[in-house]
């Protein structure tokens, strides 16, 4: 009604030519067009003329209120922790129910079930991506609730810029050398050798000598020393939006996994872990895009077969005089070698594998290998077995030509006198 008279008193106005028709039009916000036709229905039938017609009937594609409870009872009592998207894609996969995106998000939004979402801040521009598969991989680990009960747990994830596609996603107590190395290795075992790695400035990729300061490219890490050793460059980065990328398909991780371990009942790291190697098929699927270039690779097989030393924590250490090195609280001793008689004074490296045993090397050579409480493994003895019996070797028979020589020389001893080499009383008187 409002409307209808605030119409009507600019129309009156613009009868009386206080205001002209355009004039009117703008400050109705409507087109001189459209006023035009406004102006034709008022002369025709009057103030009921300059009402929406449309008001009070319902629209012809309005959903059945039946499907609309349907979809909010959904949400309520099974999806209650999806994000809309996901939600939307449950919907349709699972329950044969197919609206729209926005239709769906805007439900759930005026139904007080989802919030809606801040404007977006303004971004810089995003950096293109690689024309080719293998030119960077990205590697980073997400802190999160994953199995929502309280307990926090690392995810870490490589994926490629080119396509971001992922090819490593597991659970971790803790991102760390360690992990972060198991990681790496599992993708160059199965993709081969890339060109360059994008990481954040964590301890186990890189040494700021201050806050806020580049890194020290010079000081190399366990991690950037490994991917010297393959000739895989690194890249820091020094903002979360130069890892834009990464950090856009962590908050998709963050808005789906928990779900997804949570409607499979999966509680533990063991399980989500075996999950994972099946459900990142179905993510790459969704989320992964076509290359630049996607009849090149710039993967490149790897021929080495040292990756367990390659992939280990190195130290340099110093060997005693009783050949033995002390290492993390631990005195590993360091048997006799076949090619050198003490290895003492000589300068040799501890390698602490991924899965916790030792080895000591010096130069092409490994020189002892331990568990990780410091116990000699494959003991060896210079060639001779440890801890055997000795046997009797049975005698050589005796043929007919050894019976003969035996015969003539007891016939020779016969006829030869003995002769003592001891003089006698008589021989030394005369």
């Amino acid at each position: 009604m409002e409307k209808a008279m605030t119409r009507q008193e600019i129309i009156l106005r613009a009868y009386a030519k206080k205001i002209n028709w355009i004039e009117a039009a703008d400050i109705l916000g409507l087109s001189y067009r459209h006023l035009g036709r406004i102006k034709a229905k008022y002369e025709e039938v009057g103030i009921d003329g300059l009402f929406d017609g449309r008001v009070g009937k319902e629209s012809p594609r309005r959903v059945p209120a039946g499907e609309v409870e349907e979809v909010l009872r959904l949400y309520r009592e099974k999806y209650f922790d999806f994000n809309v998207r996901h939600f939307h894609e449950k919907l349709s996969e699972d329950h044969d129910i197919c609206f729209s995106y926005t239709w769906v998000k805007n439900l759930l939004q005026k139904s007080g079930l989802v919030a809606r979402s801040g404007k977006r801040k303004k971004h810089r521009k995003r950096r293109e991506r690689k024309p080719l598969v293998g030119m960077m991989l990205h590697i980073d680990g997400s802190e999160h609730q994953w199995f929502g009960d309280g307990r926090y747990f690392d995810l870490i994830v490589i994926l490629d810029d080119a396509t971001s596609e992922i090819y490593y996603a597991q659970l971790v107590n803790e991102e760390s050398t360690r992990t972060v190395m198991q990681a790496i290795r599992e993708v160059i075992k199965k993709k081969g050798l890339f060109c360059s790695l994008y990481s954040d400035r964590a301890s186990h990729f890189w040494t700021t000598p201050k806050a806020g300061e580049p890194v020290d490219k010079q000081a190399l890490t366990q991690v950037g020393r490994a991917l010297r050793d393959l000739g895989i460059q690194m890249i820091a980065a020094y903002s979360p939006q130069a890892r834009g990328r990464s950090e856009r398909s962590f908050r998709t991780w963050q808005g789906r996994l928990p779900q997804e371990l949570r409607i499979r009942g999966i509680k533990t790291i063991e399980e989500a872990n075996r999950f994972l190697k099946s459900y990142v098929r179905e993510f790459n699927r969704k989320f992964a895009v076509q290359a630049a270039e996607p009849d090149q690779t710039a993967f490149v097989p790897c021929m080495r077969n040292d990756l367990d030393l390659v992939f280990s924590v190195q130290s340099q250490r110093t060997v005693n005089r009783d050949n033995t090195i002390k290492y993390k609280n631990l005195t590993l001793q360091i048997e006799k070698q076949s090619w050198r008689r003490s290895m003492d004074g000589c300068r040799v490296t501890v390698y602490q594998h991924l899965d916790g045993h030792i080895s000591i090397g010096y130069g092409p050579q490994q020189i002892g290998s331990y568990t990780a409480q410091g116990d000699l493994r494959n003991k060896k003895s210079n060639g001779r077995p440890r801890n055997k019996k000795a046997v009797d070797m049975p005698l050589p028979r005796k043929t007919a030509k050894d019976a003969v020589s035996l015969s003539s020389l007891e016939n020779f001893r016969q006829k030869t006198p003995q002769v003592s080499h001891i003089p006698t009383a008589s021989a030394a008187t005369g």
